[in-house]
């Protein structure tokens, strides 16, 4: 209520102007305000019109994707009226049925060989291929495949002549992508079955834990020996412990008085020779012959001396602990359960499934916020990656790992809310530089070493180390962020799933051939020589050749100058094609990495303390209010923090 005195010397003829220039005053104030509701609308009308152009362009590649898939089936099924159905006659449905010939299993390991990727894989596995293959026939002139088509077959050409058409009727041994992965798996488990069934034949290794006798079986090796072929001779060093896994020896002692050879007895299938190395004696008191053809599983002593050693340390000893870095940001959490209390400041980045926006609270503490679509998620088959990506993070509570602190969903999206990196990730900071020196790249190493240590001590495998996945936080340090190729597996357990980006890749996971927690060192070897040259070591113009080239391995590569002895040394024993020569793969697991020469004089310790300074420290302002800040649109149902009915 307005009130005027005379006293102040207005007169009611300079009220009415007072009055109305008061209600002028407060038709304005109302128009800017409206004007300001009219904006926040346009602005979140925009906003939805952004979301739904994103959804529309991951509409459109997965129809793309689909479209592809529908021309590589137009190329290899046989469909009415067209020239493939005509040219691929499959002799029978039944692939399994088929018996190759000699001569055909000769062609189709020929050809085998003759590739630089698969040349690798073992006679029992490829013969195990051969018996999955099947026949078919081309007629002249027509295709096999087409261009620029996604293939799930691939062919062996026994007869006829093949250029981008036939050119004239041929006949191809044909295999699929899965009974390929799935034949390669089941013989590697078989092959590891067998291994781990003679090892628990054996008394004195049955105290052993079954973990233990895994990894043991996994390094055995086999061997064949002809008939009169010494396997051991007497005085000689002893370097291996011989399980018989086929055929017969003789072991004979050679006496010193008339230099005869004195038969002492007959060894078979499931009896074993020269354990006596694997405590230590050096020189062998027998000769062992074969008689006859042999076969022997063997263990390398130092291996085996290395492996149970494990066995006398705590279980715990290398274990990092918990950390409590994170109780300040997530005690601003505590009123908020729903996406209200969240401020979207802007988007950090886009992804497969979604994006990742920069989020604050009322508190003004900062977080991402990741929001993934739910029906690009089911359409692609990772739903259990996802859920299983979330169980894992909500409990690695530790300070190099971008903490999950919650998640939420509604009908569309799964939401998950994270730390965020302000810093940046190491790619960008890699192409703004060129390369990162030494001391740079040691202290970001460091802290991923950390990071690997804290997930493969729970048994978890990352299998996604590379610059793009690791970000830095406003202090400089560097953290792992969230992967959807994260798989919890047992001790001594492997994984035959196909995950990583090529060029990363560890041999073992090309090859099929199953892989555990070693496969990061390999992928950590990778991401040294890439902060190091900004460049990645194994490359080339198709994913094909980056595999061909991963294969043959680090030891057929040049370093460039920019990379030391020392971290050469490093990047060599972290990429060794055997994954159990890995650094950090032996008994002394991440300590071995921390001795390493090219970490002389690195605080470890501080590190963990996060008491060293970093390479580089974001200059990032708080608060961070900006005038395009918004809210998320709750206009599709009820947010709650379970996936369980996702």
């Amino acid at each position: 209520m307005l009130c005027f005195h005379r006293t102040h010397g207005l007169s009611d003829t300079h009220i009415l102007p007072a009055l109305e220039h008061t209600q002028a005053m407060g038709t304005l104030r109302d128009l800017q305000f409206a004007l300001q509701l009219k904006i926040e609308e346009l602005r979140q009308r925009d906003t939805l019109i952004d979301e739904l152009e994103l959804e529309l362009d991951t509409k459109d590649e997965l129809i793309r994707r689909l479209q592809e898939e529908l021309d590589r089936y137009r190329a290899t099924v046989p469909l009415p009226g067209s020239c493939t159905a005509d040219a691929i006659a499959e002799e029978d449905d039944k692939h399994r049925s088929f018996g190759t010939t000699l001569n055909s299993q000769k062609t189709i390991k020929a050809a085998f060989l003759k590739s630089d990727l698969l040349k690798h894989i073992g006679d029992g596995e490829l013969n195990a291929i051969i018996a999955c293959m099947y026949p078919a026939t081309v007629k002249q002139g027509c295709c096999v495949f087409q261009e620029e088509t996604i293939e799930a077959l691939a062919y062996v050409l026994e007869e006829g002549s093949y250029s981008v058409s036939a050119q004239m009727d041929s006949k191809l041994w044909v295999i699929d992508r899965k009974s390929y992965q799935t034949t390669l798996m089941q013989s590697a488990l078989n092959s590891l079955s067998h291994s781990e069934e003679f090892l628990s034949s054996v008394p004195f290794l049955q105290t052993l834990p079954e973990d233990v006798i895994m990894k043991l079986s996994d390094l055995m090796e086999e061997k064949h020996f002809a008939e009169g072929e010494y396997i051991l001779r007497q005085g000689t060093k002893g370097e291996a412990f011989y399980i018989i896994t086929a055929g017969q020896v003789k072991v004979t002692e050679t006496k010193e008085s008339d230099k005869e050879e004195v038969v002492v007895s007959m060894l078979s299938e499931k009896q074993w020779f020269g354990e006596k190395a694997l405590w230590g004696e050096e020189l062998h008191a027998t000769n062992v012959i074969a008689y006859g053809d042999v076969t022997c599983l063997l263990l390398d002593t130092e291996i085996f001396k290395d492996i149970a050693g494990q066995l006398v340390d705590s279980p715990d000893e290398n274990e990092p602990s918990e950390s409590h870095a994170f109780e300040s940001d997530s005690s601003a959490l505590t009123s908020c359960l729903d996406l209200n209390h969240f401020q979207v400041i802007g988007t950090l980045a886009m992804g497969e499934f979604g994006h990742v926006d920069l989020v604050q609270t009322s508190t003004k503490s900062c977080f991402a916020m990741r929001v993934l679509k739910k029906q690009l998620i089911l359409g692609s088959g990772q739903r259990e990656h996802v859920v299983r990506e979330r169980d894992i993070l909500l409990k690695a509570h530790c300070p190099f790992i971008v903490r999950l602190f919650m998640t939420l969903q509604n009908a569309e999206c799964l939401y998950m809310l994270t730390e965020v990196g302000l810093g940046g990730d190491l790619l960008t900071l890699l192409k703004e530089k060129g390369t990162l020196d030494e001391s740079s790249s040691r202290f970001y190493t460091a802290c991923v070493v950390e990071a690997l240590t804290f997930l493969h001590c729970r048994g978890v495998i990352y299998r996604g180390v590379k610059p793009e996945n690791v970000v830095l936080d406003e202090h400089g340090y560097a953290k792992l962020i969230g992967s959807g190729c994260l798989k919890k597996i047992n001790k001594g357990k492997k994984t035959w799933t196909f995950c990583g980006a090529p060029g990363f890749l560890a041999p073992e996971i090309i090859l099929n051939q199953g892989h555990g927690v070693s496969a990061d060192m390999w992928s950590l070897g990778v991401f040294v020589f890439e902060l190091l040259s900004g460049r990645l070591p194994f490359c080339g113009f198709e994913p094909i050749m980056v595999l061909t080239e991963t294969i043959r391995g680090i030891d057929h590569l040049d370093f460039p100058k920019t990379i030391s002895k020392s971290a050469s040394n490093l990047i060599k024993k972290l990429c060794r094609s055997n994954p159990l020569e890995r650094l950090s793969s032996q008994r002394n697991e991440a300590k071995d990495i921390h001795k390493h020469k090219w970490f002389d004089g690195f605080d470890w310790e501080a590190l963990c303390r996060q008491t060293l300074i970093a390479p580089v420290v974001p200059k990032v302002n708080f608060p961070l209010d900006t005038p395009s800040s918004s809210h998320y649109l709750e206009d599709s149902g009820d947010f709650n923090t379970s996936w369980d009915e996702f």
